[in-house]
């Protein structure tokens, strides 16, 4: 019975009207794709959707902040990267001088302990 039926099969695939079918289904030399124009406020609303039908389900505490920042008028966080930078620059400074005093408190430390030491 499958031979039989794969016999029929061939035998349709092989016809005149099978690939009169088949080449009406191909889109035409003429034919071509249309170009959608996006803009960056569509991008955003659509993303803000998504990310709000995300965050429903799951209880994830960054989505909200994404949310957020595709919910606001400005592009983006350009204004907190540059400060979180410069934080980041001040905190590395910071981090110097305290290694450094460390390092004077452990050396005052181990005097302190040799003078008591030799008492």
């Amino acid at each position: 019975e499958e031979l039989v039926a794969l016999a029929e099969t061939i035998k349709v695939l092989n016809d005149d009207d099978a690939l009169d079918l088949f080449k009406k289904t191909l889109p035409s030399a003429g034919a071509s794709f249309v170009q959608v124009q996006v803009t960056a406020s569509s991008q955003r609303a659509r993303a803000l959707a998504l990310v709000r039908a995300v965050a429903w389900t799951s209880k994830l505490p960054g989505l909200d902040l994404i949310a957020l920042a595709l919910n606001g008028k400005a592009a983006g966080f350009e204004k907190v990267l540059k400060l979180i930078d410069e934080l980041l620059v001040n905190l590395k400074k910071e981090q110097e001088g305290d290694d450094g005093k460390k390092e004077y408190c452990d050396k005052a430390f181990d005097e302190s302990d040799d003078k008591k030491k030799e008492l």
